[in-house]
């Protein structure tokens, strides 16, 4: 068989064993959880540690700033140290950073504890999907297990977060990644060479360009964050987005003319990848907006309690799994062009699901309309992640999954931040019901506006998949 450009399919690499698959996923899950667990236990561990409030919520912030700094030495990384390395290395250091969290005494160190966390947990995502999704020439499947950590992980922190701290208190929060992360990295002995890169011998320190893209991609997420907080307006918001964003514009001036940059931006110019990374922004934006959003809804306006929220979200994380894998099947059958413009067609109708959610909406019916939208998410990830990794050379994958997390993280907080803020302002105005039902309307139309935009994607298959 032969894929769409006349390239002979190459051979997909052997399904990845359960303990492969726990070294690979147990990772990133626990550090997107841990972007917005401790959003609800800020309130807590004031209390505990007679903090104010403000003082705490650099626990939250300084994970996220962390997080981005992390992510732009991750290629770097990966090519001097070698994936597995930099994999097992971070995961060891995510864990002790965790009972550091859990241990600590005052919120000094709670506070350093949480920015090594974001560190060692910022290249986990991107090193995972180097090992799962390979480039264009070596296709590997993404398994339903992990289409669901990987989606439903951000949704699982308030969550998981509200019924650790109601049953044992907030250091549970953190105790529980220590069990969790040593198994993971015990079993992360076991993942094989033969999935990752090894060591680049000429790999070079960028000192400058990892300067301009850390301190930029920083900044971009810290006026994203403020944002949602205090208003796009304020000049603790438009301060540093404007300068993050002179700061990665500097960045990929300077990177444009180098031989080893800290991130390779090159893949960018070819349009197919541009317009993937586009999309897939929208995607994060109305995935990561509603399972942020709804959470805080059904809790505070329908006063359901936190344990009943996470298993109301459980059956949206299974369905995105199983999409995942139905993705996977229709791109040996059809286009990536008609999977995703399916996909987010589907995925703007189901949105418009959130108009019939009220303040006495059963729990059952809110969880059928999300469940709704993410049957419809797998149609849309998976293929796009195919364009964007086609034309890679291998000696690319590192940069190229850096690239996709960096953008979907800014994408995702900024969808964060412009739906929260679209919320609360319609809340004040016509009360919390008609801002969910405006805010509904905006999610869809940004679905829509994605499936308009997915008619210009190349229209290749993969056939690798054809036989699964």
């Amino acid at each position: 068989m032969t894929a769409a450009g006349g390239r002979a399919a190459a051979p997909a690499r052997p399904r990845f064993g359960v303990v492969v698959q726990y070294a690979l996923l147990a990772g990133p899950l626990l550090s997107m959880v841990d972007s917005s667990i401790v959003n609800v236990a800020v309130e807590p561990i004031a209390r505990q540690l007679h903090t104010p409030l403000t003082t705490v919520q650099w626990a939250v912030s300084g994970y996220l700033l962390a997080m981005g700094t992390g992510l732009a030495a991750t290629s770097y990384l990966a090519r001097r140290a070698g994936t597995l390395t930099l994999c097992r290395a971070s995961l060891i250091a995510f864990t002790l950073a965790s009972a550091a969290c859990a241990a600590a005494p005052g919120v000094d160190m709670l506070v350093a504890a949480r920015v090594v966390q974001g560190l060692a947990g910022a290249p986990l995502v991107p090193l995972a999907m180097s090992m799962m999704l390979g480039s264009g020439d070596t296709t590997r499947s993404i398994s339903p297990l992990a289409g669901i950590l990987l989606f439903l992980g951000p949704a699982l922190g308030p969550s998981v977060g509200g019924a650790l701290i109601a049953v044992a208190g907030w250091r549970t929060i953190f105790l529980i990644n220590v069990p969790i992360g040593a198994v993971a990295a015990v079993s992360a002995t076991r993942i094989p060479a033969a999935l990752a890169p090894g060591r680049d011998e000429a790999a070079r320190f960028d000192l400058p360009g990892l300067l301009l893209l850390a301190v930029g991609l920083t900044l971009l997420l810290l006026g994203a964050s403020q944002g949602g907080l205090r208003g796009w307006s304020a000049p603790a918001s438009w301060l540093p987005l404007a300068a993050g964003a002179a700061l990665l514009a500097g960045y990929a001036g300077w990177g444009a003319h180098r031989d080893h940059p800290a991130l390779d931006l090159s893949l960018l110019r070819n349009r197919g990848c541009a317009l993937a990374l586009l999309l897939c922004a929208a995607a994060s934006v109305v995935t990561y907006s509603t399972v942020f959003l709804l959470p805080v809804f059904v809790q505070s306006v329908q006063g359901h309690s936190a344990p009943a929220t996470g298993l109301a979200m459980l059956p949206a994380g299974v369905i995105t799994g199983v999409s995942t894998v139905l993705g996977q099947r229709l791109l040996g059958r059809v286009s990536v062009r008609a999977t995703v413009l399916a996909g987010f067609t589907v995925l703007a109708v189901a949105s418009l699901g959130l108009l019939a959610i009220g303040a006495h909406t059963p729990l059952a019916v809110t969880a059928v309309i999300l469940a709704a939208r993410a049957a419809s998410i797998g149609l849309v990830i998976t293929p796009l992640l195919t364009v964007l990794l086609r034309w890679l050379a291998p000696g690319q994958l590192a940069d190229a999954n850096t690239l996709f997390s960096i953008w979907q993280r800014i994408a995702g907080s900024f969808g964060v931040g412009v739906i929260a803020a679209l919320f609360a302002a319609q809340a004040r105005q016509r009360g919390p019901v008609a801002g969910l039902h405006v805010t509904g309307m905006a999610i869809a139309a940004v679905a829509a506006i994605a499936a308009i935009a997915a008619v210009a994607l190349p229209p290749i298959r993969n056939t690798a998949f054809a036989d699964r």
